[in-house]
Protein backbone atom coordinates (compact mmCIF):
# COMPACT_ATOMS: atom_id res chain seq x y z
CA UNK A 1 0.00 0.00 0.00
CA UNK A 2 1.20 3.48 -0.92
CA UNK A 3 0.13 5.83 1.85
CA UNK A 4 0.36 9.61 1.47
CA UNK A 5 -0.54 11.84 4.40
CA UNK A 6 -0.87 15.64 4.55
CA UNK A 7 1.47 16.30 1.61
CA UNK A 8 2.07 20.04 1.31
CA UNK A 9 4.22 22.24 -0.93
CA UNK A 10 4.36 26.02 -1.16
CA UNK A 11 6.38 28.18 -3.54
CA UNK A 12 6.73 31.44 -1.58
CA UNK A 13 3.15 32.72 -1.26
CA UNK A 14 1.69 30.21 -3.71
CA UNK A 15 0.18 26.97 -2.40
CA UNK A 16 0.87 24.23 -4.95
CA UNK A 17 -0.43 21.31 -2.86
CA UNK A 18 -1.94 21.45 0.62
CA UNK A 19 -2.74 18.64 3.06
CA UNK A 20 -3.13 16.01 0.34
CA UNK A 21 -3.84 12.51 1.65
CA UNK A 22 -4.67 9.31 -0.23
CA UNK A 23 -3.89 5.58 -0.44
CA UNK A 24 -3.26 3.38 -3.47
CA UNK A 25 -3.33 -0.41 -3.24
CA UNK A 26 -1.19 -2.86 -5.24
CA UNK A 27 -2.79 -3.59 -8.59
CA UNK A 28 -4.75 -0.35 -8.58
CA UNK A 29 -4.60 2.29 -11.32
CA UNK A 30 -5.29 5.81 -10.06
CA UNK A 31 -5.77 8.76 -12.41
CA UNK A 32 -4.65 12.13 -11.06
CA UNK A 33 -6.88 14.71 -12.70
CA UNK A 34 -7.38 18.45 -12.50
CA UNK A 35 -7.13 21.68 -14.50
CA UNK A 36 -3.82 23.37 -15.24
CA UNK A 37 -2.21 24.58 -12.03
CA UNK A 38 -4.10 22.09 -9.86
CA UNK A 39 -0.88 20.61 -8.41
CA UNK A 40 -0.68 17.33 -10.33
CA UNK A 41 2.93 17.64 -11.50
CA UNK A 42 4.09 18.99 -8.14
CA UNK A 43 2.46 15.98 -6.45
CA UNK A 44 4.30 13.60 -8.76
CA UNK A 45 7.61 15.37 -8.23
CA UNK A 46 7.20 15.14 -4.46
CA UNK A 47 6.24 11.47 -4.61
CA UNK A 48 9.34 10.47 -6.58
CA UNK A 49 11.72 12.65 -4.54
CA UNK A 50 12.56 15.34 -7.10
CA UNK A 51 10.85 18.08 -5.05
CA UNK A 52 11.05 18.18 -1.26
CA UNK A 53 7.64 18.64 0.40
CA UNK A 54 7.23 21.24 3.10
CA UNK A 55 5.19 18.78 5.12
CA UNK A 56 3.68 15.33 4.87
CA UNK A 57 4.62 11.65 4.95
CA UNK A 58 4.99 9.08 2.19
CA UNK A 59 5.12 5.40 3.11
CA UNK A 60 5.20 2.09 1.26
CA UNK A 61 3.97 -1.06 3.03
CA UNK A 62 4.19 0.75 6.35
CA UNK A 63 7.77 1.98 5.88
CA UNK A 64 8.42 5.69 5.58
CA UNK A 65 10.21 6.63 2.37
CA UNK A 66 13.02 9.18 2.55
CA UNK A 67 14.25 11.56 -0.16
CA UNK A 68 16.08 8.76 -1.99
CA UNK A 69 13.02 6.78 -3.01
CA UNK A 70 13.50 6.48 -6.77
CA UNK A 71 14.00 2.70 -6.49
CA UNK A 72 10.46 2.48 -5.09
CA UNK A 73 8.64 5.27 -6.95
CA UNK A 74 9.63 5.97 -10.55
CA UNK A 75 8.41 8.90 -12.62
CA UNK A 76 8.03 8.87 -16.38
CA UNK A 77 7.65 12.60 -17.18
CA UNK A 78 5.65 14.23 -19.93
CA UNK A 79 8.79 15.55 -21.64
CA UNK A 80 11.17 12.58 -21.93
CA UNK A 81 14.80 13.53 -21.37
CA UNK A 82 17.20 10.79 -22.37
CA UNK A 83 20.95 10.66 -23.00
CA UNK A 84 21.72 12.04 -26.45
CA UNK A 85 24.78 9.82 -27.01
CA UNK A 86 23.33 6.52 -25.76
CA UNK A 87 21.42 4.15 -28.00
CA UNK A 88 18.01 2.78 -27.13
CA UNK A 89 19.57 -0.51 -26.05
CA UNK A 90 22.26 1.23 -24.00
CA UNK A 91 19.57 3.09 -22.06
CA UNK A 92 18.03 -0.22 -21.06
CA UNK A 93 21.42 -1.70 -20.17
CA UNK A 94 22.22 1.36 -18.06
CA UNK A 95 18.92 1.05 -16.20
CA UNK A 96 19.33 -2.68 -15.59
CA UNK A 97 22.91 -2.44 -14.33
CA UNK A 98 22.48 0.69 -12.20
CA UNK A 99 19.46 -0.89 -10.48
CA UNK A 100 21.13 -4.31 -10.08
CA UNK A 101 18.39 -6.12 -12.00
CA UNK A 102 18.91 -9.92 -11.73
CA UNK A 103 20.27 -11.84 -14.70
CA UNK A 104 17.78 -12.70 -17.40
CA UNK A 105 16.46 -9.20 -17.95
CA UNK A 106 17.58 -9.24 -21.61
CA UNK A 107 14.62 -11.38 -22.69
CA UNK A 108 12.19 -8.98 -21.04
CA UNK A 109 14.04 -6.04 -22.65
CA UNK A 110 13.73 -7.58 -26.10
CA UNK A 111 10.02 -8.15 -25.51
CA UNK A 112 9.58 -4.48 -24.58
CA UNK A 113 11.48 -3.34 -27.67
CA UNK A 114 9.15 -5.42 -29.83
CA UNK A 115 6.00 -4.22 -28.05
CA UNK A 116 6.94 -0.55 -28.35
CA UNK A 117 8.11 -0.89 -31.96
CA UNK A 118 11.68 -0.03 -30.96
CA UNK A 119 13.45 -3.09 -32.27
CA UNK A 120 14.62 -1.38 -35.46
CA UNK A 121 15.73 1.61 -33.35
CA UNK A 122 17.71 -0.32 -30.73
CA UNK A 123 21.06 0.97 -32.08
CA UNK A 124 19.85 4.55 -32.66
CA UNK A 125 21.22 7.25 -30.37
CA UNK A 126 18.88 9.38 -28.29
CA UNK A 127 19.54 12.59 -30.22
CA UNK A 128 18.16 10.99 -33.40
CA UNK A 129 14.86 9.85 -31.87
CA UNK A 130 11.48 11.54 -32.12
CA UNK A 131 9.67 12.60 -28.97
CA UNK A 132 7.46 9.52 -29.13
CA UNK A 133 10.45 7.21 -29.50
CA UNK A 134 12.23 8.93 -26.59
CA UNK A 135 9.16 8.39 -24.45
CA UNK A 136 8.97 4.74 -25.39
CA UNK A 137 12.68 4.32 -24.60
CA UNK A 138 12.24 5.89 -21.18
CA UNK A 139 9.22 3.72 -20.42
CA UNK A 140 11.06 0.55 -21.42
CA UNK A 141 14.13 1.45 -19.34
CA UNK A 142 11.92 2.22 -16.33
CA UNK A 143 9.99 -1.03 -16.63
CA UNK A 144 13.25 -2.98 -16.72
CA UNK A 145 14.26 -1.45 -13.38
CA UNK A 146 11.09 -2.89 -11.85
CA UNK A 147 9.97 -0.30 -9.25
CA UNK A 148 6.74 -1.27 -7.45
CA UNK A 149 5.18 2.18 -8.00
CA UNK A 150 5.05 3.88 -11.41
CA UNK A 151 3.99 7.47 -12.07
CA UNK A 152 3.05 8.33 -15.66
CA UNK A 153 2.76 12.06 -16.41
CA UNK A 154 0.69 12.53 -19.59
CA UNK A 155 1.93 9.20 -20.99
CA UNK A 156 -0.16 9.23 -24.18
CA UNK A 157 1.16 12.55 -25.50
CA UNK A 158 3.63 11.95 -28.33
CA UNK A 159 2.58 8.34 -28.92
CA UNK A 160 0.88 7.25 -32.13
CA UNK A 161 -2.39 5.24 -31.87
CA UNK A 162 -0.53 1.92 -31.96
CA UNK A 163 1.83 3.09 -29.22
CA UNK A 164 -1.10 4.29 -27.10
CA UNK A 165 -2.81 0.93 -27.41
CA UNK A 166 0.39 -0.91 -26.49
CA UNK A 167 0.91 1.36 -23.47
CA UNK A 168 -2.65 0.74 -22.28
CA UNK A 169 -2.02 -2.99 -22.51
CA UNK A 170 1.31 -2.64 -20.67
CA UNK A 171 -0.32 -0.63 -17.88
CA UNK A 172 -3.10 -3.21 -17.59
CA UNK A 173 -0.49 -5.99 -17.38
CA UNK A 174 1.50 -4.11 -14.74
CA UNK A 175 -1.66 -3.63 -12.71
CA UNK A 176 -2.45 -7.35 -12.88
CA UNK A 177 1.09 -8.12 -11.67
CA UNK A 178 0.51 -6.02 -8.53
CA UNK A 179 2.19 -2.76 -9.47
CA UNK A 180 0.77 0.53 -8.25
CA UNK A 181 0.10 2.85 -11.19
CA UNK A 182 -0.70 6.56 -11.05
CA UNK A 183 -1.48 8.42 -14.28
CA UNK A 184 -1.71 12.20 -14.57
CA UNK A 185 -3.55 13.21 -17.70
CA UNK A 186 -5.88 15.73 -19.32
CA UNK A 187 -7.19 13.01 -21.65
CA UNK A 188 -10.37 12.03 -19.84
CA UNK A 189 -11.20 9.17 -22.18
CA UNK A 190 -7.80 7.61 -21.49
CA UNK A 191 -8.28 8.08 -17.76
CA UNK A 192 -11.66 6.38 -17.94
CA UNK A 193 -10.25 3.47 -19.95
CA UNK A 194 -7.15 3.00 -17.79
CA UNK A 195 -8.22 3.73 -14.24
CA UNK A 196 -10.02 2.18 -11.31
CA UNK A 197 -10.13 5.45 -9.37
CA UNK A 198 -9.89 9.16 -9.98
CA UNK A 199 -8.21 11.66 -7.65
CA UNK A 200 -9.20 15.17 -8.72
CA UNK A 201 -7.26 18.23 -7.56
CA UNK A 202 -8.19 21.89 -7.73
CA UNK A 203 -5.81 24.64 -6.59
CA UNK A 204 -3.75 22.07 -4.70
CA UNK A 205 -6.66 20.54 -2.80
CA UNK A 206 -8.40 17.19 -3.21
CA UNK A 207 -11.99 17.63 -4.34
CA UNK A 208 -12.79 14.04 -5.36
CA UNK A 209 -11.36 10.60 -4.61
CA UNK A 210 -13.38 7.62 -5.76
CA UNK A 211 -14.52 5.30 -8.53
CA UNK A 212 -13.98 7.03 -11.85
CA UNK A 213 -17.01 5.27 -13.32
CA UNK A 214 -19.23 6.66 -10.57
CA UNK A 215 -18.46 10.23 -11.60
CA UNK A 216 -20.83 10.42 -14.54
CA UNK A 217 -24.50 10.83 -13.82
CA UNK A 218 -27.31 9.79 -16.15
CA UNK A 219 -27.05 11.52 -19.52
CA UNK A 220 -23.83 13.29 -18.50
CA UNK A 221 -20.48 12.50 -20.11
CA UNK A 222 -17.18 12.44 -18.23
CA UNK A 223 -15.98 15.74 -19.68
CA UNK A 224 -19.11 17.52 -18.47
CA UNK A 225 -18.68 15.98 -15.02
CA UNK A 226 -15.06 17.11 -14.87
CA UNK A 227 -15.91 20.67 -15.88
CA UNK A 228 -18.74 20.80 -13.35
CA UNK A 229 -16.62 19.49 -10.46
CA UNK A 230 -13.66 21.77 -11.16
CA UNK A 231 -15.75 24.88 -11.94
Amino acid sequence: MLNVRDLTKRFRDTIAVEDLSFNVAPGEVLSLLGPNGAGKTTTFLMLCGLVRPDAGLISWNGTLLGPRRARTIALIPENPEIYAALTVWEHIVFSARSCNVPDGWEARANELLERFDLWDKRDTVGSALSKGMKQKTLIAATLIAGPPILLFDEPMIGLDPAGQRELREVIAGLSKSGKIIMVSTHMLESAHALSDRALILKAGHKIYDGDIRALAQENEDLESVFLRITA
